[in-house]
């Protein structure tokens, strides 16, 4: 029986030169380090040193989540990653009433410059890499950060990390939006021109083609939508003005990595010979950072199993190593028991061994590109190209990622692959051990870590304090700042500063730009 990648296509059982007989190496392949950047954007790769293992962390309360960044630091952990609970992502307040039983649940909550400076109290910002997975509400996060920084001392030119601030895959994929599309791209836009000025060695954004995967969709289609949403955040800063060698050099990009290896590391290949063309031929970036696709990895949480949880770990190395052969720049490594609850200090440890391991006791890091050449990946790199860019056209015939996403095409496409997927799951067409194959008749009890139901009063209280204790004319003032620029065409982040230094909060923040630019309502009303 024919075996297909999960984007469809057949894999042969053997491959070789015939399979590439048409192939030029120096168009296809070319150097490490040089256009078109199959082999990976630097000329060294992990010959010098390893990539950034930066791993994702963030629960409950700034101080509780600030323990376990000091631990993973501690361990070896060379970047910092926080997840933020859902009410933050949404815009909301801890004591807003839509954040009731969400504050500290899936993330840290942020609600002011006070929760921020706990956060990272005791962390060097001028040493320490943050990324921060934060998309509709990024300005005022990484604002917040910014703030905290110069607190200390610390002046934007010295800080390194990257803000998410992808908008366009929540409306595909992930539903954490709160303006409209396009006043979210305008904001986008606001961020690239304030961090050229302010913060320049700031990833202005990390366009994500991970939570695509986690809702479902196959490596072709998270190159092809992830590239799409690319190319529209190019175009708006263009149309507002900026030169594109100003901005590209600090677009990221953020991808996951599945089980399937050969296909993972052929899909990194394929996205970083997309682009490079995208950037030079299509926008005519000159400067060669520009044509980089430089991105973080992630392990596909959504192939880790509650069943047999341990596991997970064999799962989490390989898809780690598909990652590393793939060239990323930083790879978060999720823990063996993320599907069942909050990650414990134990597990959170052995995923980012998984990485020292990986870095330290392999020979995969000695070598640049040790798939170059190979007649399987290769063949599989141009397959998965050339699927990636027939969907890409698609996007385009339909006007660009913005409209495509108001028609909902990109979220019917991936439903769809998600269904496939699930269907043979179900019919035991696709194997996944201990769901469907090689399960055992009792699991062994498993007692996760809990999170603290205490945190949202807390969490409240310190709202209240804030809010009684601040010059609360000066954060009027400043939010009507914010309302005036935003209902006009300056760029809103530096009134944004403004009213956080005046201890706005990140939901009233979020509430003067929704009374200007409205809220997001599906058309489909979900």
């Amino acid at each position: 029986m024919t075996r297909h990648t999960e984007s469809g296509r057949p894999i042969e059982p053997v491959y070789g030169p015939g399979d590439l007989a048409d192939w030029n190496p120096a168009e296809r392949l070319g150097e490490s380090g040089a256009y078109p950047y199959t082999r990976g954007v630097y000329p060294t790769m992990y010959t010098g040193r390893p990539w950034t293992m930066r791993q994702y962390a963030g629960f409950g309360t700034a101080a509780e989540s600030n323990a376990r960044y000091r631990e993973l630091i501690a361990h070896g952990t060379t970047g910092l990653s926080v997840a933020f609970d859902l009410p933050t992502q949404m815009g909301y307040d801890s004591d807003a009433p839509l954040a009731h039983g969400e504050v500290g649940r899936v993330g840290v909550a942020v609600d002011s410059i006070e929760d921020m400076r706990e956060l990272f109290d005791g962390i060097p910002l001028d040493r320490v890499s943050t990324s921060m997975t934060i998309n509709a509400p990024a300005a005022a996060l990484l604002l917040l950060y910014q703030l905290v920084a110069e607190e200390r001392g610390v002046s934007g030119d010295r800080l390194t990390g990257t803000v998410q601030n992808d908008v366009l895959k929540e409306y595909i994929a992930r539903g954490t939006y709160i303006f409209p599309p396009r006043p979210s791209l305008r904001l986008t836009a606001d961020l690239f021109a304030y961090c050229a000025a302010e913060l320049p060695r700031w990833n202005t954004i990390s366009i994500s083609g991970y939570h695509m995967a986690e809702a479902g969709a196959s490596p072709a289609q998270e190159v092809a939508f992830t590239l799409a949403d690319g190319i529209a955040y190019v175009r708006t800063a263009l149309a507002a003005g900026m030169d594109v060698d100003a901005f590209a050099p600090r677009l990221s990009f953020f991808f996951v990595a599945r089980s399937t290896l050969l296909e993972e590391v052929a899909k990194f290949r394929a996205a970083r010979r997309i682009w490079a063309r995208v950037m030079r031929e299509e926008f005519g970036a000159r400067d060669p950072r520009s044509w980089m696709l430089r991105f973080h990895t992630q392990t596909a949480g959504v192939q880790l199993t509650a069943q047999q949880p341990e596991v997970n770990l064999v799962r989490v190395a390989v898809q780690a190593l598909a990652a590393v052969l793939g060239g990323t720049q930083s790879l978060h490594t999720n823990a063996f028991d993320e599907a069942i609850a909050l990650p414990t200090e134990k597990s959170a440890r052995l995923a980012l061994r998984t990485q020292q391991v990986l870095a330290y006791e392999t020979d995969v890091p000695a070598t640049v590109d040790p798939f170059a050449g190979s007649y399987a990946v290769e063949s599989l790199t141009d397959d998965l190209e050339t699927a990636a860019l027939q969907l890409m056209d698609r996007v385009a015939e339909l006007g660009g990622a913005v409209a495509a996403v108001e028609q909902g095409f990109q979220k019917g496409e991936i439903e769809r692959n998600a269904y496939r997927i699930a269907r043979e799951t179900e019919e035991g067409e696709r194997v996944v051990v201990g769901v469907n194959r090689f399960r055992l008749d009792e699991e062994e009890p498993y007692v996760p870590a809990r999170s603290d139901p205490g945190v949202e009063t807390r969490q409240r209280e310190r709202l209240a304090r804030l809010r009684a204790g601040r010059d609360t004319a000066a954060a009027e003032s400043a939010l009507a700042a914010l309302r005036e620029a935003a209902g006009g065409t300056d760029n809103v982040l530096p009134p944004m500063k403004r009213a956080l230094r005046e201890r706005a909060t990140v939901g009233e923040v979020c509430e003067v730009l929704r009374g200007v630019w409205g809220s997001y309502v599906p058309a489909d009303g979900f």
